[in-house]
């Protein structure tokens, strides 16, 4: 479908727990998207060891947000990589300046924006369970591993992070409100946020299909990114 339509840039945003991961494999899956993923993508840097892997190492180790410029450095690198290609960004920005940084290199076509109650968001992460290794993400609610307590790929082990208990969840959801929200006013300023409400990622989840197959269809997007 992408193939027939010029060129497709796009950002999901949402809270930490609102099902960002799974609505992002289901896009990419459905539309052909490249997704790029900024967790992936860090986790990788700092895995390689390559020189911003360890600036982020370093951010990390001090107990530092990853400054701005250097996690823009980070995701324009990346996306570089896939000019040829439609995509989806998941985990970048986070901050209003990232978000004008990333403005100066590409036209963003559409902002999904996941919104999706702080009290369900509390319930549900508390049921979130991590492949560490390769960072897939289950969920004993609405997407169990196959095999309790196992990864569907490997067989190993998952583990339940430490920043899923209820007052880590309490202090990350104060942060992104403070920190994130300012994005998506951003973004609405600019006529491209779109926001889907809801409690359940598969009931969400053909609101967002709809959108994007009339976007991608359409043909009334913007044009590829400035390059």
């Amino acid at each position: 479908m992408v193939s027939r339509v010029v060129l497709f840039r796009a950002v999901i945003m949402g809270p930490p727990g609102s099902g960002k991961g799974t609505v992002s494999d289901r896009i990419r899956k459905s539309f052909e998207l490249k997704h790029l993923s900024s967790g992936d993508t860090l986790r990788a840097n700092i895995i390689a060891k390559t020189d911003i892997g360890l600036l982020l190492k370093s951010s990390i180790d001090q107990g530092q947000l990853i400054p701005d410029d250097i996690m823009t450095r980070l995701i324009l690198l990346e996306l570089r990589n896939l000019e040829q290609n439609s995509w989806l960004l998941d985990g970048y920005p986070r901050t209003v300046r990232q978000a004008e940084a990333l403005d100066g290199t590409y036209n963003i076509d559409t902002v999904i924006n996941l919104n999706v109650p702080f009290q369900t968001i509390k319930d549900r992460l508390t049921s979130r369970w991590l492949h560490l290794p390769s960072g897939r993400v289950y969920n004993t609610d609405f997407n169990p591993p196959k095999i309790p307590g196992l990864d569907d790929v490997t067989g190993e082990p998952l583990i339940q992070r430490n920043d899923d208990t209820p007052e880590t969840v309490t202090r990350r959801l104060h942060a992104y409100k403070t920190q994130t929200e300012p994005v998506l006013e951003y973004y609405r300023s600019k006529g491209v946020l779109e926001t889907f409400s809801g409690t359940e990622t598969n009931k969400m989840w053909p609101h967002v299909h709809t959108f994007l197959s009339g976007k991608l269809g359409s043909g009334d997007h913007k044009a590829a990114g400035k390059v």
